[in-house]
């Protein structure tokens, strides 16, 4: 069983915020989508580094309102976000240095 990794939140110019785990890069960007403010027509960047690796994961994400599920608890709200991602080309950016 693969053990879950740290993925640091990473902006265009370099600096680095917020911690995400994941046992996959795609999990760790789906939980950036969903607290970000990208919608469908208009995507965010999402650029994740692996924490110990100097790999940057890259992505594009959104967050959708949708129907919640039909089995939903009763805490749960009719409407909820429901994000998506799309790995994009390159889809990995190795770096020189840290």
């Amino acid at each position: 069983m693969s053990e879950t990794r740290n993925f640091v939140l990473r902006d265009e110019k370099g600096n680095e915020s917020g911690v995400f785990t994941g046992k996959q890069p795609r999990q760790a960007a789906l939980k950036v989508a969903n607290r970000g403010k990208g919608t469908k027509k208009k995507p965010e960047n999402i650029m994740l580094r692996e924490r110990g690796t100097k790999k940057i994961h890259v992505f594009v994400g959104w967050k959708e309102m949708v129907a919640a599920p039909k089995n939903k608890p009763d805490w749960m709200p009719d409407k909820i976000n429901k994000p998506f991602v799309k790995k994009q080309k390159p889809g990995i950016i190795k770096l020189e240095t840290v």
